[in-house]
């Protein structure tokens, strides 16, 4: 018996040593920081969209949404409007949804993808909280060019650095 209480009390002191241990930063008297790996770059994704001649670029944000997208680009597509705040297309097939947040409260300029339906919506006016709203990027200047009436035809394709 007392042999297991020697090696019980030997154990609780080497986890009370190894979590005392763990609970400190590394090499916490020297302030000696180990080198880390170095960061790589991460790679923005952008695309232009051209209507009527005009282009403007959007920055993409890094997603399993995006990705999905970016991989039917390049694409023509007619918007048309759709509750006096956005423009709509509806895509050749719905995006995975992996990973993305319950829904999202977008913001003019904002490029984005509506789960339920299938489609692309580009937000030309401020709009609330909408759920299964996935964002994928936002117009980098000059989201105005989608704030008119009627459709309108775009071209959507990916900027190679």
């Amino acid at each position: 018996m007392r042999r297991l209480s020697v090696i019980s009390m030997t154990l609780l002191a080497a986890m009370f040593t190894t979590a005392a241990f763990a609970a400190q930063p590394p090499n916490h008297q020297t302030g000696y920081q180990a080198p880390t790996q170095p960061v790589s770059e991460v790679s923005v994704m952008k695309i232009r969209l051209t209507v009527d001649g005009r282009a403007v670029t959007a920055t993409l944000v890094d997603n399993p949404t995006v990705r999905d997208f970016v991989s039917l680009l390049p694409l023509t597509l007619t918007l048309k409007d759709y509750a006096g705040t956005e423009k709509i297309a509806y895509l050749s097939r719905k995006l995975t949804e992996e990973g993305a947040p319950a829904g999202i409260d977008p913001s003019v300029g904002d490029l984005t993808y509506y789960a339920p339906w299938g489609n692309l919506a580009l937000f030309y006016r401020d709009f609330g909280y909408a759920r299964g709203l996935i964002e994928l990027g936002h117009i980098d200047d000059g989201a105005e060019v989608f704030n008119v009436s009627g459709p309108i035809q775009v071209k959507i394709e990916l900027l190679r650095d």
